[in-house]
């Protein structure tokens, strides 16, 4: 008889050493570990590494490629060792909840953040970039960064995109994005695109790209001058899936932000009633219709007027605008807008009558009886009573006139702000102005909210050319915003020759979304590029 003492066994017939073991496989099996490539952890490499980013030099090694140029930034080719870590992750973060995020900056689908998840590849994750590179990134870059967690994960599919911004943000001190994509290439679109700044820490133009790429980390410097965009995803049946984030560190000393010149604004050119006749279709100018459309208008500080200009003048527009002398230039800067401005000093003559149209004291005044709004001195104050002098076309008083002479002339007195400080009549009144410009809309063109967006009452105007058929999933359409929210008060589409009146106060924001690879007509060869005009007012009381 065996002398050995036999385990005693538990209520399932499994020995207790053997119950522990199986515990002990489900621990390790949860408690997953990850590393970051072990040639970045040699100490040589590390000082090489510290040392050109102190120096603000270059660097490339089969680990780590690092550029200063625009901007510090790193590129780590093959960042965790494991590969079926990897594979791992993906799977974990595809079962994810995703949320659409779309606004004037960026479009495309977000997880909630990641720093509590308990899902074991996340985890492994968030502790080999929060724990071990953490500290491996402040000896290179020689700033204690903080534990904080920032970290999320992104999809990236057709036609999603984010525009130029800075990532400035109290606290953040370095950006980073680690790949989790198919073969992937620039044709794909998704590139990391990198700006050039000028003097006054704008943006200028992206001078580098950097193509996603499976398992490789992207990190750079958040700083003034960090201007980078995700470039929109052209690819139909690729995913650009990412994990991103920030570390956070001291917060350091900002320039103070440059403040662009506001457009100019000018009063009114003198222009009898004739003119509205010339041009506008003659149902808007009826008194009774310019009755209701003022009704309607002071219910909703919106309309839309179809068919405002004349079918021959507006055919006649339209043709004008696929003349070769029609010159537009790049209006920018990238982080707060993209569209071509259209030379004005070199447009076709009917061009130039139908911006003087909206810039004429008959169209102030026409507006005027639309919209109730006092952008004339015939038009009625508040409290005021209408007696027939409000029609469309009535003669101007000598004030008015002597207002425009003295404009013409150059003896107006300008502000810094561009607005023109001449009064009439009862002192301290203010003399209603405008701003335009005639915009050409094409794909990778838009507007951003920006911290210095004009925030005061105006009547803005669009009237729209060249967009039949324009299709909303394309982009190119307005959408106002109350201030620090999300959600859309209006949206406009652009339709052709058709007129867009909206009122908006100090609390209200505006911006043309982003204009997607959906606009372009396919072709037996290559995509065409397509898109649409509009003359663009912003009239002042």
């Amino acid at each position: 008889m065996s002398g050995r003492r036999r385990a005693p066994l538990g209520p399932d017939g499994d020995s207790s050493s053997a119950r522990l073991e199986g515990a002990a496989k489900k621990r390790v099996k949860r408690e997953l570990h990850a590393e970051f490539l072990s040639a970045l952890r040699e100490q040589a490499l590390r000082e090489k590494v510290a040392a050109a980013w102190t120096r603000k030099e270059a660097l490339e090694h089969e680990a780590i490629v690092l550029d200063p140029v625009p901007f510090h930034h790193c590129v780590i080719p093959n960042f965790i060792q494991n590969e079926n870590f990897l594979e791992g992750l993906k799977k974990e973060l595809l079962t994810l909840d995703f949320h659409e995020k779309c606004n004037d900056l960026y479009k495309f689908k977000q997880s909630d953040d990641l720093k509590k998840r308990g899902e074991p590849h996340v985890a492994a994750l968030r502790k080999v970039l929060f724990e071990d590179f953490r500290t491996w990134l402040s000896e290179v870059v020689q700033v204690e960064l903080e534990s904080t967690t920032d970290l999320s994960c992104a999809k990236y599919e057709y036609t999603d995109n984010l525009l130029c911004h800075d990532d400035e943000l109290e606290g953040r001190r370095i950006a980073f994005i680690l790949y989790l994509v198919p073969p992937w290439d620039e044709n794909d679109g998704g590139t990391l695109d990198l700006f050039s700044t000028n003097d006054n820490f704008e943006p200028l133009q992206v001078i580098k790209s950097l193509v996603p790429s499976w398992n490789s980390l992207a990190f750079f410097e958040v700083s003034p001058v960090s201007y980078h965009q995700v470039s929109e995803v052209i690819s139909k049946d690729k995913c650009r899936l990412s994990v991103s984030g920030w570390f956070h560190g001291p917060t350091i000393g900002r320039p103070a932000r440059h403040v662009e010149a506001p457009p100019l604004r000018v009063p009114h050119i003198p222009h009898d009633h004739e003119i509205l006749y010339e041009w506008i279709n003659p149902i808007y100018l009826d008194m009774d219709s310019q009755a209701q459309i003022q009704e309607e208008f002071e219910e909703r500080s919106e309309i839309l007027l179809k068919d405002f200009l004349k079918r021959d003048k507006f055919q006649l527009v339209c043709e004008a605008l696929k003349s070769e002398e029609v010159r537009c230039s790049s209006r920018g800067p990238p982080n707060k807008r993209h569209y071509g401005k259209a030379e004005e000093a070199r447009l076709p003559a009917m061009l130039k009558a139908c911006m003087e149209l909206f810039h004429s004291e008959a169209m102030f005044l026409l507006l005027s009886n639309f919209t109730g709004l006092k952008l004339h001195f015939l038009a009625p104050g508040d409290g005021e009573e209408e007696e027939g002098e409000k029609a469309a076309g009535g003669e101007s008083s000598k004030c008015a006139q002597e207002e425009s002479s003295q404009k013409e002339a150059g003896r107006g007195d300008t502000d810094k702000s561009g607005r023109n400080e001449d009064h009439c009549g009862e002192s301290g009144s203010k003399v209603p102005m405008c701003a335009g410009e005639l915009r050409h809309w094409t794909r990778g063109s838009y507007t951003l909210i920006h911290d210095a967006q004009s925030t005061e009452f105006a009547l803005d105007l669009l009237l729209f050319c060249e967009c039949e058929d324009w299709d909303a999933e394309y982009g190119g359409f307005t959408s106002y915003i109350a201030k620090g929210e999300d959600e859309e008060l209006l949206t406009i589409n652009p339709e052709a020759n058709c007129l867009a009146l909206v009122y908006r106060d100090r609390e209200t924001l505006k911006f043309v979304k982003y204009i997607n690879h959906r606009s372009l007509k396919q072709t037996a060869t290559q995509p065409e590029q397509t898109g649409f005009w509009d003359f663009c007012f912003v009239y002042y009381e």
